[in-house]
């Protein structure tokens, strides 16, 4: 088969790219400018052109009935290449529908839910590589131990898939073991209502192949439909088919067991030593549990080596000694994420003043849940807020950062322009700074640091 990719430089296109390529196929595209990514592409086998007239499509991708044509939607539909695949009658789809291919010729660990997915996933594919049997994983965060969101096993059965509800995405998959961490509804311009969101989500157990398994969180509002021969179990920290038991903390360290069907994984210690993460590695060794890849052993050590995703609690800056300041980056961009953010910080760091600075991602997020945001903010020392990051929207009329901030019960609140952030941080009495956003706040984390060394 032959696979043409229009947005060929992206890094989940490239992913897919190489999925590809490992298997065979015939691999080439079109990007608009040249990268050190689409360099070591082409050096890999993919051909990329970066002129986007018709001519240049290779003569072997234009044969609809050999050829299909992924893109990604920033791609203009008047583009060249896009015209000429629409009008020839090509098979034409998103990056979504192409991991569905995947999914359909694998064993296939499918992680869902509003938050956790791409912790929970990442976690399955550490495991299953240090497990020996590898897999293809489709992350939606680059790992830190690979350096990559993308890990590539050619001779591996499995795929591990970070299943995105966004546009209802992840109803292309099909699974042979799904994983549901959380249904708080979200993404409301697309759904509209909780109900359709909850909707979606029970349409994706419906995906679950016959002889699969369906990993659910204890306490969901969701009613699964799985197809019949599907087996149903459920997980949570402290109940459920899979859980934790005697979870030990020491600073620095969390050490637990985790029960589950097929025995007891004793004396698991947290390579990323948070809260949330007792629950993440509970769900991740249940995936991998459901499969034939099954080792305690390698479970044990995986968890104790994962070292997380980028933007995922990460810990960006710390100063020398027990009273340094540190700098803690999180993509929490939901309210419960917001509040499990701030709350693992304060578990780590007892008595020590948390300031928050918090871009809040979308105007239709902030607009429906504004005062949820401020309930969370309000468990912070002090609040430190930037406008809206828009990414897709428009500005919403009389939608701003202010109508949550206003709510914020903490006294110490602000509001700060991005280009003002680090001066404003700068002059802080802060202990434990955590920026929190899905926007862009992460790449003023530099500048934040520089100002704070040269205080």
């Amino acid at each position: 088969m032959r696979y043409c990719f229009i947005g060929a430089g992206g890094i989940g296109m490239a992913a897919l790219e190489r999925y590809f390529l490992s298997r065979g196929a015939r691999v080439a595209g079109y990007d608009r400018t040249e990268t050190e990514l689409t360099a070591e592409l082409q050096k890999e086998g993919v051909e990329i052109s970066f002129d986007a007239s018709v001519d240049a499509i290779p003569e072997d991708m234009r044969d609809p009935a050999e050829t299909t044509v992924i893109y990604t939607p920033a791609v203009p539909a008047d583009m060249p290449w896009m015209k000429f695949f629409r009008e020839g009658g090509f098979k034409m789809m998103k990056r979504a529908e192409a991991l569905g291919i995947v999914t359909r010729g694998s064993e296939a660990l499918c992680f869902a839910g509003t938050h956790g997915k791409t912790t929970t996933s990442s976690m399955a594919a550490h495991i299953l590589t240090v497990c020996g049997v590898g897999c293809n994983a489709f992350l939606g965060g680059e790992l830190k131990n690979y350096g990559t969101n993308f890990l590539l096993a050619p001779s591996s059965p499995y795929s591990v898939i970070e299943a995105d509800e966004f546009d209802r995405s992840f109803h292309w998959l099909s699974p042979t073991v799904a994983v549901i961490t959380s249904t708080d509804p979200d993404h409301l311009d697309i759904y509209g209502t909780e109900e359709a969101y909850l909707e979606s989500f029970a349409h994706f157990t419906e995906l679950i192949r016959p002889g699969g398994t369906l990993i659910v969180h204890e306490g969901l509002k969701l009613k699964p439909r799985v197809q019949e021969g599907v087996k149903i179990m459920t997980y949570s920290r402290d109940g459920g088919d899979f859980h934790a038991q005697y979870i030990r903390r020491t600073p620095g360290t969390i050490t637990f067991d985790i029960v589950t069907p097929r025995g007891t994984i004793r004396n698991v210690n947290l390579g990323v030593p948070v809260e949330i993460n007792i629950e993440n590695a509970v769900a991740a060794a249940a995936a991998v549990t459901m499969t034939p890849a099954f080792d305690p052993v390698a479970i044990r050590e995986a968890i104790s080596t994962y070292r997380g995703a980028k933007r995922r609690f990460e810990k960006r800056y710390e100063e020398p000694g027990e009273q340094g300041r540190v700098i803690i980056d999180d993509y929490g961009h939901h309210p419960r994420e917001v509040a499990s953010s701030i709350a693992s910080v304060k578990a780590l760091y007892p008595g020590r003043r948390l300031t928050v600075a918090f871009q809040p991602h979308l105007y239709s997020r902030t607009r429906d849940f504004a005062h949820d945001f401020a309930e969370a903010l309000s468990m912070a020392d002090e609040v430190v807020m930037l406008p809206i990051y828009p990414a897709r929207e428009e500005p919403i009329p009389g939608v701003g950062s202010e109508m949550v901030l206003q709510e914020v019960k903490c006294s110490d609140k602000s509001l700060t322009e991005k280009e003002k952030l680090a001066d404003t941080l700068k002059s802080r009495n802060f202990d434990i700074l955590l920026t929190l956003g899905a926007g862009d706040i992460n790449t003023l984390i530099p500048e934040i640091i520089e100002k704070i060394k040269n205080r």
